[in-house]
């Protein structure tokens, strides 16, 4: 790559619907100095044209490969199912191509290993979307933590509803896959798998953990045509575990949305103080969070104001804002070859969480892990105030 800009080609975008047409699209235009998009690339060459005529992207390709191919590529974005990452990824990184992919990066542990490997072997820029990590809120929350402001940790506890996986769904066409276990993209991979990497930035590596996985609602209707789905994706999950320092954390996730009640709450406990992080549901990388806190002797918690900086020049609203914080951190991993974008090897580090807790649930016994996670920085540039 020699000129400014680094052009970037979408795979799998479909305007104003796609999570691709909803947070990608303005993510890069957000950040149009960095990148300009040059090509677009859907399941057939119709797609394509419409999405790129109708985002004024000059290049329609009629399938990944050939995208990838292309001369007018320097950087491959992969928004489509995951049980079409490891192809997509693979050809991309075997053409030289720099990637960013959607979380979760493999369907299982096994695949995200062998694509973090590649992407080493390769020299090349390869990132992950765990954009919780790049909330401001979260970041905001480990500087707080960082700086005494709970002093010793004793415990943390975490609720949530992965607003899928409950008894009705809407746009089975697209999301149906959700329900079915063995694609990879479940409560457990996507929203708390999102919300796990954040967890670790702040408080720490899992150590050991105890899990129960369920599946209570077995018939899921379609809210598009009344039918009935089969769900074999765990829609209840309970998670004991010990992070790095000896924290105890426990976990509930729970498919659907809540009634009247908040749909995610983090708690975290200290010797002088507690945080809260509340937010409508479980999906941390684009819920709004609120952060809140006291010291104690306080009585109650007040709401935290998150300072300005930690939007890192970028809007704060979280579906084109945390995906462009990741973005922002992956031009200038290009142009200093650091690694301040969740990498490959990152996405590694929660795989192995999530393979730990399905273990766990499968053999009802406590596995143990060693430490791996590396926090980001908390920013680019490692200076916030």
């Amino acid at each position: 790559m020699t000129q400014d800009k680094i052009r970037i080609g979408i795979i799998g975008l479909k305007p104003d619907e796609s999570w691709a047409g909803v947070a990608h699209v303005p993510s890069l235009k957000l950040l149009s100095d960095d990148y300009e998009i040059t090509g677009v690339a859907n399941s057939n060459l119709e797609s394509s044209k419409a999405a790129a005529e109708a985002l004024g992207i000059p290049n329609a390709f009629d399938n990944a490969d050939a995208l990838i191919a292309s001369p007018d590529i320097d950087a491959v974005t992969v928004t489509i199912t995951v049980p079409q990452h490891i192809k997509v990824v693979r050809a991309a990184l075997n053409a030289g191509k720099h990637v960013y992919c959607e979380a979760p990066l493999g369907n299982g542990l096994a695949e995200a290993e062998e694509m973090a490997d590649l992407a080493r072997s390769k020299d090349l820029v390869a990132v992950v979307g765990l954009q919780a990590r790049v909330s401001p809120p979260v970041l905001y929350m480990r500087k707080l933590i960082a700086e005494g402001f709970v002093g010793r940790v004793l415990s943390s506890s975490l609720s949530g509803w992965g607003g899928n996986w409950g008894a009705t769904a809407s746009n089975i066409s697209r999301l149906g896959y959700l329900l079915d276990k063995s694609n990879g993209a479940t409560m457990l991979t996507i929203p708390l798998g999102h919300t796990i990497a954040a967890v670790c930035d702040v408080l720490g590596d899992f150590t050991e953990i105890s899990a129960m996985l369920d599946t209570r609602v077995r018939n899921v209707k379609s809210e598009d045509d009344g039918q009935i789905l089969e769900q074999t994706a765990p829609d209840q999950i309970l998670v004991t575990a010990r992070l790095e320092q000896d924290v105890p954390l426990s976990i509930h996730y729970q498919g659907g949305m809540p009634n009247g009640t908040e749909g995610f709450v983090w708690d975290i406990h200290g010797t002088d103080g507690d945080l809260r992080v509340t937010a409508p549901f479980g999906h941390s990388q684009m819920a709004q969070l609120s952060l809140s806190g006291a010291k104690a002797g306080d009585g109650e918690l007040k709401p935290l104001e998150v300072p300005e900086t930690y939007c890192e020049g970028l809007t704060a609203d979280p579906v084109p804002g945390n995906v462009a914080r990741n973005y922002a951190r992956m031009a200038k991993d290009f142009r200093t070859g650091n690694r301040a974008a969740s990498t490959f090897d990152d996405a590694v580090g929660v795989q192995r969480v999530i393979d730990a807790i399905e273990r766990a649930s499968e053999s009802g016994a406590r596995v143990h892990l060693e430490p791996r996670d590396r926090p980001l920085p908390l920013n680019a540039k490692d200076h916030l105030a």
